[in-house]
């Protein structure tokens, strides 16, 4: 599995490309099927706190899992955005199991 990490309009540190990384490779348990994942972060414009984006890509055979979360730190969002992925890919593993 791929693991991409971008981070717009600011520069990420070392630390929390390794936990986006990290968190990632916990969520591939769950489903062993995944080709890449994208992860792209960014800080919108806005008055509040509450101004962190997270988006997942996550590729798999025959359609993708996308994932977007807003928080008030990244480390937030990438968790809440791979939970909310976690419970989908469990969600696509079961029909599969059904349907064979």
């Amino acid at each position: 599995m791929k693991i991409n990490f971008q981070s717009v309009n600011y520069t990420a540190d070392a630390k929390l490309v390794e936990f986006a990384k990290k968190r990632m490779e916990k969520t591939a348990q769950f489903y062993d099927q995944m080709v890449a994942v994208f992860i792209y972060t960014k800080v919108e414009n806005s008055s509040d706190k509450v101004n962190k984006f997270a988006e997942l890509k996550i590729e798999i055979p025959g359609d993708d899992v996308i994932v977007k979360k807003t928080a008030k730190s990244f480390e937030e969002a990438i968790n809440t955005a791979a939970d909310s992925a976690e419970r989908v890919l469990k969600k696509r593993k079961e029909k599969q199991r059904l349907l064979c």
